[in-house]
Formats: structure tokens, sequence, C-alpha cells
């Protein structure tokens, strides 16, 4: 947790602080110029992406109780990161577009590859898993990139924020997927993994399934951040590291990678 809280304030706030100096100072003085934009209104979504990418290398090495806690953080980040956004009046049609592509290229890799990767490490793997995988990410690709045209479409007639989903929100699995992994010293590994198979493909499946969702407010959010928030510190301080032989498997591949890339190198 300390190491990500590190790496976000090395890497998001430096890059903001020097677009904001780049401002001040005006364009005549031909500073260095980067494209994209790094105001308040992307902060949010930069963290939720730095959060899943540092759950990741803690998945690869077995460490799934913070890889949770980077998931739901992430989530946590997503459930703001429109609200702080709308909160700058002026924002140029650019900068609007750009918030909508930068949220779901985001969400690709927070809500898409990310959650498939946790639970690929724990056992959703083989003839059965993997197409599940496969299955889920081609899903959360599919919404997002259907939610873009519908956003980019409804941002022009209406703006401001949208008050009924159409299918799952993406997001959902950073709440989903926390709770299910309470669950698991409740029940026997073979159980859990079950579980977490049939998770993974139901979760997917509601992802592209049309149906109305109301959007939840501002209370029902925190309210689940809340729930949330418990069920990580419930995992931290509880749940004991299930499924040995799923964590030294994976262990393995990632020792396999190393050994294949020595080899290359040194041939």
């Amino acid at each position: 947790m300390k190491k990500l809280v590190l790496i976000a304030l090395c890497v998001v706030i430096p890059m903001v602080g020097f677009a904001q100096k780049k401002k001040k100072k005006g364009a005549e003085h031909n500073m260095i110029k980067f494209i994209g934009f790094y105001d308040y209104t992307v902060i949010l979504t930069y963290l939720s992406l730095i959060s899943s990418v540092f759950g990741m290398t803690q998945a690869i090495h077995g460490d799934y109780k913070e890889a949770i806690f980077c998931l739901a953080f992430s989530g946590a980040c997503d459930a703001f990161d429109g609200r702080v956004a709308r909160t700058k009046k002026n924002r140029t049609e650019d900068e609007k577009n750009f918030g909508i592509q930068l949220d779901s290229l985001c969400d690709v890799v927070c809500f898409g590859v990310f959650p498939a990767m946790i639970c690929y490490l724990l056992g959703v793997r083989g003839a059965v898993g993997l197409p599940i995988v496969f299955f889920y990410c081609l899903c959360a690709v599919i919404r997002l990139a259907f939610f873009n045209v519908l956003e980019a479409k409804r941002q022009k007639s209406e703006g401001g924020a949208t008050k009924v989903y159409r299918g799952l929100p993406v997001t959902s699995i950073s709440f989903i997927l926390p709770m299910a992994f309470w669950l698991q010293f409740l029940m026997s590994d073979t159980a859990f993994l079950i579980l977490l198979h049939v998770l993974l493909a139901m979760v997917g499946f509601l992802f592209i399934l049309d149906f109305p969702m109301k959007k939840p407010g501002l209370k029902q959010i925190l309210a689940l951040i809340a729930a949330m928030g418990i069920t990580v510190a419930i995992i931290f301080g509880y749940t004991r590291y299930r499924l040995p032989d799923q964590q030294d498997e994976s262990n393995r591949i990632v020792d396999g990678i190393m050994e294949d890339i020595n080899e290359t190198e040194n041939p």
C-alpha cells in the first residue's frame, strides 16, 4: 500500500504540477510540449490506472491481498473521476472527448485485464477457464467501445452525467471480486475456484446484456465504497491465502518467463 502511494506521488503529481506551471508561463516561452491533458480533472483516472498496474505486479508474485486492494482502490477512483471532471465548468470539447476516451482506455486495463489476470493466477485457466478469461476481456472491451460511441453522442445533445446504465458497468467488478475473495475462507478451495469461474463468466455476460440499470447516487456510491472498505479490511485482517499450489504455480510461470528471457539474451 505504501509503495502504491509513493508511486502515485512520484508520477501523477509532478505531471499535473508541470502542466500547470507550463500554463502559467505561457506557450511563448517555447517550453517542452506534451500531448494530452494533465489538470486535476484527470488525476483520479491516472491514479486508477497506476493502482491497477501496480496491482498486477503484486498478483504476479502471489500477493493477492495487495492486488485486491489495488482493484478496489481503482474502483473508488473511477466512481468519482466523472464528478471531479464536471466541476470544471469551462472544459473544451477536446477536454471532454479526451476524458471519455481516457476513462474507457484505463477501464480496459483496470476492470478488464486486471481482474481477469487475478482470476487466471488464482486458477481460472485450462480448457474451461481460459475461454472464460477470453470471454470476460472481450465483453469488457465491447462494452467500453459501445459506451464511447453512445457517450460521445449523448454529450453533444445533453451534457452532464448519464442517469441510466445499459448493462452492468465494468467498474462493478471492483466491488464484486473483493466480495468473492472474502468468501474464500468460508468454502473449500474447489468451491472457491468454481465460484471464480462462474463469477467471471456471469459478470462478462452482464457487461453486454442490454438492460436498464439506474446509476447510483452519491449516497449509494459512498455506501458501496464503505462496504468495499470493510471487505478489504476483513481480507487483510482475517483471510488466509488459500490455493497455495496455485500460488506456487504462478511463481513458477514467472520464473519460467525470466529463464526464457535470459536464454534469449545469453544463447
